[in-house]
């Protein structure tokens, strides 16, 4: 029997954890329906999912090509199916790239990357389950007027350090898609809520801006 590459694994694994993953979120509602006896007709069912399945459905295809150069196959097949991508995943593994002083699409990579996204998972969850645990006790806590700003600005803190180390390396091509965001989410501050599909636009300004530059001879 042929014994099978380090991504040839990863790819099985990684498909058959997703497909697994998938199973068994749908098998929350299917068990819910079979132990009450109620089955929701078809037509709510699809009513209800066009509000809002365009939107995951597009968030999540412009996340996949988005992330995936970055995080590598595994890292790749492991933040999907335990999710907060944006949030935690790819900022662990782009951390801990950095740390590593490697570089993102190498083996090197690729294996950095795959280890930081699974010791965020297990602290994530090992940090939910105690704070399910202790929540009566946290609660007063979490909840005080004195930690209300913080916990609203742990999104802006995490994404502003990284972006210290990542605009420092070529300001030159940060400074296009910075700028458009800026200037966009003052216009718009309602988009703001739309970060995952602003992304790839974002991206493909820098793109845009780093061929210019090296044609001018710029970068």
């Amino acid at each position: 029997m042929k014994k099978r590459s380090y991504m040839e694994s990863v790819h099985v694994y990684g498909r058959l954890w997703v497909a697994g993953g998938i199973l068994m979120m749908l098998m929350v509602p299917f068990a819910i329906c079979i132990y009450y006896g109620a089955w929701p007709q078809l037509s709510h069912v699809l009513k209800g999912m066009l509000g809002v399945a365009p939107v995951f459905w597009t968030v999540a295809i412009i996340e996949v090509f988005t992330f995936t150069p970055m995080l590598g196959s595994g890292g790749s097949y492991l933040g999907f199916i335990t999710g907060n991508l944006t949030n935690l995943k790819v900022p662990c593994a782009l951390n801990a790239m950095e740390a590593a002083k490697v570089k993102a699409g190498t083996e090197e990579g690729e294996v950095i990357s795959t280890i930081a996204i699974a010791v965020s998972s297990i602290v994530t969850t090992a940090i939910i389950a105690l704070g399910v645990l202790l929540l009566s006790y946290l609660q007063p806590v979490l909840e005080s007027e004195a930690l209300a700003p913080a916990f609203a600005n742990i999104l802006p803190a995490l994404f502003g350090a990284l972006a210290v180390v990542y605009v420092s390396k070529n300001w030159k091509l940060a400074l296009s898609p910075l700028v458009f965001m800026v200037v966009l989410f003052l216009i718009a501050p309602g988009l703001s809520q739309s970060v995952g599909i602003l992304v790839p636009v974002g991206a493909l300004i820098a793109i845009g801006a780093g061929r210019v530059l090296y044609k001018r001879g710029k970068v």
